[in-house]
């Protein structure tokens, strides 16, 4: 099991803020794949990867990254700030 986060817009597309999944994906782009193959809502939340941000165990990676013993994947868009 892998605790998944979706954080601001994609929370709200999604309708969840966290959920643990069973997962075969090797990759976050594999994961990714899943999850738009379970339902709509995540097809609509992952639409745009440019607009995606993605950590695995709490350090930022690149949608190619392994998950194999990841913990927890967290989806987010880009930070902007002042």
């Amino acid at each position: 099991m892998i605790d998944i986060l979706y954080f601001a817009w994609m929370r709200e597309r999604i309708g969840l803020p966290k959920e643990q999944v069973e997962t075969g994906a090797a990759t976050v782009a594999d994961l990714i794949d899943e999850l738009i193959a379970r339902e709509e809502r995540y097809a609509v939340a992952f639409a745009d990867l440019r607009a995606i941000r993605v950590a695995v165990d709490q350090v930022l990676v690149g949608f190619d990254a392994p998950i194999a013993k990841a913990r927890e994947v967290a989806f987010f868009p880009p930070m902007t700030g002042g």
